[in-house]
């Protein structure tokens, strides 16, 4: 309990201290008591603990990475039962840390644990066991992390709601609000006696999550929507599921309707495009989010990135088809590749001009470099000199890009590059 949480993001929004000293994706697994009953462990995804007649409640549980130390955590600020568990949304950072209160409470003879979620996550659920290899392939890449495995078994809700539902634990009054944003099974929980506002990924300190190029559909509108009912409550305290605790209702507010501007914006200037019949190729080169507002602490594009809401706005009213016919029936990646490099003068000229573009260094130079490497690899996916040329592309585009999700894809790529050109395996 070394770091005053309240106070680091106080500093933060007062720009006394610098978000680059704490990105909100780094667990430092620390509780803080931030509110009278009230706790905080701020995690890779965060533990909102409130305390009851009954026991505990918990909004969401955590990571199965940091689950015994959320748990050991939670159990040095209050060794009450675990009464309830509230999941904001079915993502795997957020549900697996309540096996230990469950076995606490089995150990101790207390009445079992009570999961409640919003009645989509157990097709989340379900999804994620069909999927589960494709998820951890995803993964690896999202977070460069070879040899994570996707779980197929989950700790289901005992009960589930669609709308809305009043909760009402040992004298404290919850009220769980469904919405659709980073997913379509979200909660956000009030607790008015409290003032306070658990959000769940509605808030994460960054860009939001709207447009995550390797996940399902994400739905910038609706997240919007949830943000603005929030603020319309007077909440003095909100809880996210990424980042630090906000304190103060003019803080607070600041951070939900700044929030849902960035999406609305994104979303409403996409569609405009899109209904004037234009190309996505076209509305992604164009439409920006306000420097203003990504210049915020709270919303730096650290993780998703603007440019990949547009695209999952498309994706939302647009379907696949890009407007480009070259695209609805395509020739195979490598049929193309050959074919250019063969115009070109062979592979090796295009990763030579790829290269010479990243020598130039500008934002257009390293997309089109990209163009470039790819396709020479295409063209020779033996060639260690083009993978070597192709390695060296995308780890400029990576050290470009401020967003993990861009970061992870382009190191991923670099890698394989690498092990190709250096005649190394791959990874298990």
């Amino acid at each position: 309990m070394s770091t005053d949480l309240l106070d680091l993001s106080d500093r933060i929004l007062a720009g006394a201290a610098d978000i680059e000293d704490h990105h909100p994706f780094s667990p430092s697994n620390e509780l803080a008591e931030v509110g009278e009953g009230t706790a905080f462990v701020q995690s890779f995804a965060n533990v909102s603990a409130l305390r009851t007649g009954d026991g505990l409640v918990l909004v969401d549980t955590g990571s199965p990475f940091a689950a015994g130390t959320i748990h050991a955590a939670v159990r040095a600020w209050d060794r009450s039962r675990l009464h309830t568990a509230v999941y904001t949304h079915g993502h795997i950072d957020h549900v697996f840390g309540t096996a230990p209160f469950e076995e606490e409470a089995a150990a101790g003879g207390d009445p079992a644990v009570t999961v409640v979620a919003h009645e989509d996550v157990d097709a989340r659920f379900d999804r994620y066991c069909t999927c589960a290899g494709y998820n951890a392939v995803i993964n690896q890449r999202q977070f460069q992390a070879p040899g994570l495995r996707w779980p197929t078994e989950y700790r289901r809700p005992d009960t589930t709601y669609r709308e809305r539902m009043d909760l009402a634990v040992g004298g404290l009054d919850l009220q769980l609000h469904h919405a659709r944003g980073e997913t379509d099974d979200a909660t956000w929980v009030w607790v008015p006696e409290r003032r306070t506002v658990c959000t769940g990924d509605l808030v994460i300190w960054c860009t939001p999550n709207a447009g995550n190029p390797q996940k399902v559909q994400r739905y910038a509108a609706d997240w919007a929507v949830a943000l603005r009912a929030m603020a319309a409550l007077g909440p003095e305290l909100l809880l996210p599921g990424h980042g630090l605790p906000v304190r103060g209702a003019d803080q607070v507010r600041a951070v939900l309707l700044d929030t849902a501007e960035v999406l609305e914006v994104l979303h409403d200037r996409t569609l405009a495009l899109m209904n004037e019949g234009a190309r996505l190729d076209d509305i992604v080169h164009e439409v920006r989010a306000p420097d203003e507002l990504l210049a915020k602490p709270y919303l730096r594009p650290v993780y998703d990135d603007p440019e990949f809401v547009v695209r999952g706005v498309w994706r939302l009213y647009g379907g696949w088809y890009d407007g480009n016919p070259a695209h609805l029936k395509p020739a195979p990646d490598a049929a193309l590749a050959a074919e250019l490099a063969a115009l070109a003068g062979g592979p090796a000229a295009l990763a030579d001009r790829a290269l010479a573009l990243v020598a130039a260094g500008g934002d257009a130079d390293l997309r089109l470099a990209g163009h470039l490497a790819e396709l020479a690899a295409q063209a020779a996916p033996e060639d260690p000199g083009v993978h070597r040329a192709r390695a060296e592309v995308f780890g400029a585009r990576a050290g470009a890009e401020p967003s993990l999700m861009a970061k992870g894809v382009f190191r991923w790529a670099e890698g394989e590059s690498r092990r190709r050109a250096e005649g190394a395996p791959e990874p298990a």
